[in-house]
């Protein structure tokens, strides 16, 4: 009967959060007026949408705490519905890839944040769409100089993966050179970034200076069930391939020029021992760099990245790759709900080899070729800012080059849209 008192408690108390919820909403569009100052980061945001949520909701959730010491719980969501429609072709090829139409669940984002006081709180957060952990970590924050947390989280490298949020994103999904770089190893990709499990701590200071590192776990597996290959996901697992730490830094800087307009800038880097080369876990490290700017006037933004790595025998026994590439994003707010967007990626393996598919999300495949580039033209209407919003544009994708320099060329192009809603 304990048990079931709790459960009805628990889902009496959520329906009174979502209420409560309701008007720390209205912030939204305030909250999105001080990204576009500049004055916090797309992920800042959304940790502050959650603390206004949780001042909205406090006197309801402190009758319903797991925990003695538990202050405040918040609820978190996100729901993003896609259509893509791609089509490709390759020189030569006696056929063409097979067109792919398709309506998806790109995240079903769930989460929870429970603040326990004395500035320890702890953060978890689900995809249902993907079965995979966003985030699942404790955190303790001296003051806005020092946050320490001690869990699974991204690892501080790049502006498009680390500092800006899904919820966030322009172009609708991140850029094939940021896809290259941090999405999992599947012998093209480097697999060095995003989720990690480890040790993070960051601040940021009154001057401008903000500061990240982190030491983490080298693989990146943020599934919460065994894969095809019994990989044992985030409970981890030591073997001869990941048993090293990787480390991590970021380093950002960011200013008003006016009341209207701001920049900022920043650069990170991660080394991976192990994890370079054809096979993990035979002595080849992996290195990473990330440089980027924002540059913010007022209606228009200016965003890029530059992307370089050092992968020990990433192409050969005899021969190391030295990927390279760049992404630079202009757009500009035509009224405050609707806003173009045009994006430009770059991709260079070295020799290691890319795919198409390796970095425009549910594309056609291409073969494996030596460079890519993507250019993508779209639009976005914000309903309530990024709580509701509606994206939509046009994508053309080719690659180049076989890996050992013989001329070749494919192609993909298609539409990609979006429906997101944050709660």
């Amino acid at each position: 009967m304990f048990h079931l008192k709790l459960k009805w408690l628990a889902l009496l108390g959520g329906a009174l959060i979502a209420t409560g919820s309701a008007l720390a909403q209205d912030s939204g569009p305030l909250v999105d007026l001080l990204v576009k100052k500049g004055i916090v980061t797309d992920q800042e945001a959304e940790e502050l949408r959650a603390d206004l949520g949780r001042e909205a909701a406090s006197g309801v959730l402190a009758t319903i705490d797991g925990g003695k010491s538990t202050v405040g719980l918040v609820f978190t969501g996100r729901i993003q519905v896609q259509y893509n429609n791609f089509s490709g072709s390759i020189d030569g090829a006696a056929a063409n890839p097979v067109a792919l139409s398709h309506f998806i669940l790109r995240r079903i984002y769930f989460g929870v944040k429970a603040d326990l006081g004395a500035g320890w709180s702890s953060t978890l957060n689900y995809d249902f769409a993907s079965l995979s952990f966003d985030a699942a970590f404790i955190s303790w924050k001296k003051d806005d100089t020092l946050i320490t947390d001690i869990g699974f989280k991204k690892v501080p490298i790049g502006l498009e993966e680390w500092e800006t949020s899904s919820g966030s994103l322009k172009a609708i999904e991140r850029s094939p050179i940021t896809r290259y770089f941090v999405e999992g190893n599947n012998g093209r990709r480097l697999g060095a970034g995003s989720y990690r499990l480890g040790v993070f701590a960051g601040g940021a200071f009154a001057n401008g200076v903000s500061y990240n590192v982190a030491v983490t776990n080298p693989e990146r597996d943020e599934f919460s069930t065994l894969t095809g290959n019994s990989d044992p996901g985030v409970q981890g697992s030591g073997t001869a391939a990941n048993n090293n730490f990787a480390y991590w830094a970021n380093v950002g800087y960011k200013a008003k020029l006016n009341e209207s307009s701001s920049y900022h800038f920043g650069g990170s880097v991660g080394f991976l021992p192990d994890q370079g080369g054809l096979v993990l876990g035979k002595g080849d490290n992996l290195t990473v760099y990330s440089v980027y700017g924002v540059l913010n006037l007022s209606s228009f933004e200016l965003a890029g990245e530059y992307w370089a790595g050092d992968n020990q025998h990433g192409v050969s026994a005899t021969r190391d790759a030295k990927p390279t590439g760049y992404w630079i994003q202009p757009s500009f707010k035509f009224t405050e709900k609707i806003e173009g967007v045009v994006r430009y990626s770059y991709v260079d393996s070295d020799g290691r080899g890319v795919n198409i598919s390796d970095g425009t999300r549910v594309s056609v495949s291409g073969g494996t070729m030596n460079t890519m580039d993507e250019w993508y033209v779209g639009g976005n209407y914000y309903f309530r800012g990024n709580d509701v919003k509606l994206q939509f544009g046009y994508v053309i994708t080719e690659s180049h080059d076989t890996v050992t320099g013989a001329f070749a060329h494919a192609r993909a192009e298609g539409v990609r849209s979006q429906m997101q809603v944050n709660f």
